[in-house]
């Protein structure tokens, strides 16, 4: 049975705690992320979710006692009767929503990554992704997006996913393109898993007049001497990692990669084909499995061979403690990553 937000183990590993630094806050189960100075949009998700079900009759949202925890209270108050609550059995969640979308409906089935990933797999793959449902599993506290340690960090969710046939898989940047790729999965016929952010979420991308495409890749910043090609919450990060770098001289592009499967190769493979410059593939994920192997993939298939580094989470189980303590412990603040860099070049 899934622990409820107020019960759970007490977690082995506790990182030290340090004063809240710009760019991470937490309260640990409810995590959110914000940065200093920087506008915030609260639960795009649940907004958009919510207005999507005023013009279409389809749309349904479940979730396993957690809609406040994802964002989906949103939803709930705007359309009671479209909301199924199926308690602290994610399996349950899995089987409704495949049986809604058997009848017609476009379920978004909402819980936390690691009880979708790891309790719910055999259900996704078997009930929806088999049958090429057009279930939506949105799922919050990616990565490292909570201090309550390893079992509620999903820090595997995307390599678990990656491998299931027929099912797409999205890691949305920001508040601006958790909006608009709600409202894109709505309409894609097949199977989605895609990760949120929740609460006050940043918004990032609209300041580039960016607009969220399905299965695309898109290069926010150009720079010749280093390309971060990034997804979720990291390309914030490889953003502010840039500007940074801009200062001591050193030019660097950001390449967004909010769809991870099916991977754009065509983009990534021109853009890492320039020769010259450092590619550094950033994911709130392990080492293993997510889009730096993919990327690393795509460049072995194309003949490629740039200098290739990752900044992604190790492959161990993770501390407990306070977001920005371990954020820079393992290596995605914005800090961490400029050190990277600079130390490559």
């Amino acid at each position: 049975m899934s622990l409820g937000p107020n019960s759970r183990r007490t977690p082995k590993n506790v990182a030290r705690s340090a004063p809240p630094m710009g760019g991470a806050r937490t309260s640990a189960m409810i995590a959110s992320l914000d940065a200093e100075g920087r506008a915030t949009k609260p639960a795009p998700f649940g907004h958009a979710l919510a207005e999507l079900a005023q013009t279409r009759d389809d749309i349904v949202g479940l979730s396993a006692d957690l809609s406040k925890y994802t964002d989906l209270h949103v939803f709930a108050k705007a359309h009671p009767d479209k909301f199924y609550q199926m308690g602290m059995a994610e399996q349950v969640l899995i089987s409704a929503a495949a049986g809604l979308a058997k009848e017609g409906f476009t379920p978004f089935a909402t819980t936390y990554a690691v009880f979708a990933a790891r309790r719910a797999y055999d259900f996704i793959a078997m009930a929806i992704a088999e049958d090429n449902l057009p279930v939506k599993i949105c799922c919050a506290l990616p990565g490292l997006t909570t201090g309550y340690g390893p079992s509620h960090q999903s820090t595997e969710d995307i390599a678990i996913m990656r491998g299931m046939p027929g099912l797409t898989v999205l890691d949305p940047c920001d508040a601006t393109e958790i909006d608009q790729a709600t409202r894109a999965i709505a309409d894609h016929p097949g199977p989605v898993y895609m990760r949120l952010l929740r609460g006050q979420v940043p918004d990032v991308l609209g300041e580039y007049g960016y607009q969220f495409k399905l299965g695309k890749a898109q290069m926010i910043r150009d720079g010749g001497d280093v390309l971060f090609v990034s997804t979720g919450l990291m390309t914030m990060r490889a953003l502010d990692a840039a500007a940074r770098l801009q200062k001591d001289g050193v030019e660097a592009g950001v390449l967004h990669v909010p769809t991870i499967k099916p991977l754009d190769e065509d983009t990534i493979a021109e853009a890492c084909g320039k020769t010259g410059r450092l590619v550094v593939t950033a994911e709130n994920h392990s080492i293993n499995g997510g889009l730096g192997e993919a990327v690393a993939g795509t460049l072995m298939r194309r003949g490629l061979r740039p200098a290739f580094a990752q900044v992604a989470l190790p492959d161990e189980w993770l501390d407990a403690g306070a977001l920005p303590t371990l954020h820079d412990q393992y290596g995605l603040s914005v800090d961490a990553v400029v050190k990277r860099v600079k130390g490559l070049l």
